[in-house]
């Protein structure tokens, strides 16, 4: 901006890091750790669900979800998640940032716990009102997308603003590992108090009838971690650049940024800030959303994150909602009818909070380590690379590793896909739209690119479901079609991220730069 305004904009970006920062991460944080516990922990409980309430008198396999039950109850979140982005993006740039921070918390709280309420004792009603809270449940968390990342971005200081927002969304790793410990340690508490035989020994007792207890309050759960920050968030101030920039309050701004950050501002300073954003007024660019000037400014760059974030959701959720699938076809979970019900959610559980532990929570805080010195653009063009050339390397020898004695190494290259995506596009895709929008519009065009990635989240949690059963009609799963296999799927997986390793040439590179500089919200509009 006009240098008059150094004195206090400028005062975050030179802010050392302080006990606010970290305090931000964590509040912030908890809202992507219950994200990511919601989000995943149903991918975890659908095959209990489907034995509880879709097991066939007499059929020598458990139950399972029917096709469009399990696409509906996987899809029905991220179809809330994408409509919160929309809608609480464009809210945040509206009336502020803060002012709508509780309410996607709150619905978080509520729709957690709506959700293992689910009402009846018929499949029907139980699912029907499941994905009813899900659908809502998901709106909160998507609002928190765009609000948690452009809170942190204009809070941060440009030194080490990348690791700020990306160590908020690594707490989405943390999320996954407690969906899988809370999973297991239930289990193991009912598999302790209601012992039952395998499903083929005895296929009424394998499903005792409190295991419908299990996932509903798994679900549940979810609601605790973010009922434990609601009162913290609720106490955080609105960000200074939303309150001088668009709020047009630099008394407030300075004060706010005193208060939080423990830097001193005099009235000269306050009253210099005042003046430039007087003047700012009068002479920074009045262009609109989606108007030719934002399209000659932004238009390249909100084309690259969004098509670069529906890429990568696309690759990692079809592999994360359907890992479980995946780890059966290479035999790392035994098959279901040797187990009973609360046996197979524990494999399953344990097997997910494995890939978490190699793959997923080590390279989110990669990461965190390395944005700020290597930068957003190379490492996202490395973790698409990465992806593409282990996927291959899945698809390709794909019976080979699924012979006997080669499943280990097929999780170790499938672990690697997910610390790739993790130090990598899944973390960059989150970053980079919160640094190079105008503040007026930072959280919209964030809430966009977000919500991208979501359509990209349903095509793969839906697409794959499909995609990955056998051509084989013999070995296809109860009530689906014919695909084209795992090992085709992990090709058109490959095929998505070297579209978005090529697409990311779209992106600019923010590290080291203000978020002014990187917005262009000082250029003249164009003539």
């Amino acid at each position: 901006m006009a240098g008059d305004q150094v004195h206090v904009l400028a005062a975050l970006d030179g802010a050392k890091t302080q006990w606010y920062h970290f305090t931000a991460i964590v509040v912030a944080g908890m809202g992507f750790f219950t994200d990511a516990y919601d989000l995943f922990c149903i991918s975890l409980v659908t095959k209990l669900i489907g034995r509880i309430y879709y097991t066939v008198p007499g059929s020598p396999s458990p139950g399972s979800l029917p096709p469009t039950v399990s696409a509906v109850v996987n899809g029905v979140a991220f179809v809330g998640t994408l409509s919160g982005q929309l809608f609480f993006g464009w809210l945040g740039d509206k009336v502020g940032r803060k002012s709508v921070y509780g309410m996607t918390l709150m619905l978080m709280i509520i729709c957690s716990v709506a959700s293992g309420l689910s009402f009846g004792r018929t499949p029907t009603s139980v699912m029907a009102t499941l994905c009813f809270f899900r659908f809502w449940l998901g709106f909160g968390i998507g609002g928190d997308y765009p609000l948690s990342a452009t809170i942190m971005s204009e809070y941060a200081n440009k030194r080490t603003r990348g690791a700020f927002i990306a160590a908020v969304f690594a707490m989405q790793g943390f999320g996954i590992l407690a969906g899988g410990g809370v999973a297991i340690g239930i289990t193991a508490l009912f598999r302790a108090l209601f012992p039952a035989p395998p499903y083929a020994a005895d296929p009424v007792a394998s499903t005792p009838d409190q295991a419908d207890y299990v996932w509903r309050i798994v679900l549940m759960l979810g609601a605790l971690p973010a009922a434990l920050t609601f009162y913290w968030r609720m106490k955080m101030p609105e960000t200074p650049r939303y309150t001088a920039l668009i709020a047009k309050n630099a008394e407030r701004a300075a004060a706010d940024m005193s208060k939080v950050l423990n830097v001193e501002i005099t009235k000269e300073q306050a009253g210099d800030l005042e003046t430039a954003i007087s003047i700012k007024s009068h002479t920074s660019p009045s262009f609109g959303l989606f108007s030719r000037e934002f399209m000659r400014r932004h238009g390249l760059h909100l084309l690259g994150t969004a098509s670069t974030w529906l890429l990568l959701d696309i690759a990692y959720y079809s592999q994360n909602l359907f890992q479980k699938d995946i780890f059966s076809a290479i035999g790392w979970i035994p098959p279901a009818p040797t187990m009973s019900a609360l046996d197979e959610l524990y494999h399953i559980a344990r097997a997910q909070i494995l890939i978490a532990l190699c793959g997923t929570v080590p390279g989110y805080w990669f990461t965190v380590a390395f944005i700020d010195s290597v930068g957003r653009f190379k490492i996202q063009l490395m973790g698409f690379f990465m992806m593409t050339a282990f996927m291959l390397g899945l698809a390709g020898p794909y019976d080979y590793w699924t012979g006997q004695g080669h499943q280990v190494g097929f999780v170790v290259m499938y672990a690697l896909t997910f610390f790739f995506a993790n130090f990598g596009p899944n973390a960059t895709t989150f970053i980079v739209p919160a640094e190079i929008y105008p503040a007026r519009f930072r959280a919209t065009c964030h809430g966009i690119s977000a919500a991208s990635g979501k359509v990209g989240a349903i095509i793969g949690s839906f697409g794959f479901l499909y995609l990955a059963q056998s051509p084989d009609p013999a070995k296809t799963a109860h009530g689906y079609h014919p695909g084209i296999g795992v090992r085709y799927s992990l090709f058109v997986l490959a095929l998505c991220s070297l579209l978005g390793f090529m697409l990311t040439f779209l992106v600019p590179e923010p590290k080291g730069k203000s978020l002014e500089e990187m917005s262009r919200e000082t250029e003249p509009d164009h003539c």
